[in-house]
């Protein structure tokens, strides 16, 4: 069995992935520029003695959280296309038992070093996303709202950042999944583990708060096979996940037959989603935006 110890930082490899991305914040960070193996690990949680498999583990991931309360939260989100590397990365908090979350969001800056686009604030919630300071000619001071059961990869990608309890949740659909070793992680020592997850198998049973967001992804993504990486502690809570996902045509809002590939080979784009929890049981206060502060308009598109 192998040990690694590692920083707070994410290892990230993303592959190069030839296409773009239509609307969402991805969309304008492209306009801008091994150890032991097994099937089984011991539950060390306090008094208990049962032995899991990986998968079960990974199932109970977002129950844990739910159980835990509330952690800080760091998230990264990149994508390689064209040889250009480009990473969004978020912080904040977020309340697992409330099912909301807070996060300011970083974008890349442009071929210059100079800042595009001003920190973009986020509220999660259960079904649906708010953002400010998103540009596109919205009012500073307003909020945009977005029901995240209504768009193709149900928020999985489209806000710069996967929902810390969505992805959690993404893991009730894993199949298949091995335990790969014993790491250090941010100075704890944390179970890694590897293997592939179905976005339908999870939204048929995700929680409540996440069945419709999922449900939207399963329909808008052409690959439902997401290959994973996660790290849970010793008391079974995740600590970090990171998700490759695979958009096509139907996942980043094109229809079939537009673009360069209308010929019928439909385009591709790998996005890297990286999510880290840490310091469990700091508070997340989060108050999500009064009707009047909502912006009703017309959204262009964030390019423009």
């Amino acid at each position: 069995m192998e040990f690694q110890q590692r920083g707070l930082g994410v290892r990230r490899r993303v592959r190069a992935v030839a296409g773009t991305m239509a609307g969402g914040l991805l969309a304008v960070s492209l306009a801008t520029v091994s150890g032991c193996s097994s099937q089984t690990v011991a539950d060390e949680r306090p008094g208990a003695a049962a032995r899991e498999s990986a998968v079960a583990v990974l199932h109970r991931a977002a129950d844990v959280l739910v159980e835990t309360g509330s952690s800080r939260v760091r998230t990264t989100m990149e994508t390689a296309t064209g040889g250009t590397r480009v990473s969004i990365r978020g912080s904040g908090a977020y309340d697992f038992e409330k099912r909301l979350g807070r996060l300011r969001l970083l974008l890349p800056r442009d071929a210059t070093g100079a800042a595009e686009h001003a920190p973009i604030t986020e509220l999660l919630a259960s079904g649906a996303l708010f953002m400010r300071n998103r540009g596109a000619g919205i009012p500073h001071d307003k909020w945009v709202r977005v029901d995240t059961t209504d768009i193709p990869d149900g928020n999985l990608v489209t806000g710069g950042a996967t929902d810390p309890l969505t992805a959690a949740e993404l893991l009730r659909g894993v199949r298949k999944a091995s335990l790969v070793g014993e790491e250090g992680l941010g100075g704890a020592l944390v179970r890694h583990y590897r293997g592939t997850t179905d976005i339908g198998r999870a939204a048929r049973v995700a929680s409540e708060g996440a069945r419709g967001s999922l449900a939207a992804a399963a329909r808008g993504f052409d690959e439902s096979t997401v290959p994973f990486d996660a790290y849970l502690d010793g008391l079974g809570r995740l600590r970090e996940v990171r998700h490759r996902f695979t958009l096509s045509g139907r996942a980043d809002g094109r229809e079939a037959g537009q673009g360069p590939d209308a010929a019928g080979r439909r385009e591709a784009l790998g996005v890297a989603s990286t999510t880290e929890l840490y310091d469990f049981g700091a508070p997340a206060v989060v108050e999500l935006p009064n009707p009047t502060d909502i912006y009703t308009g017309k959204v262009g598109s964030p390019q423009k």
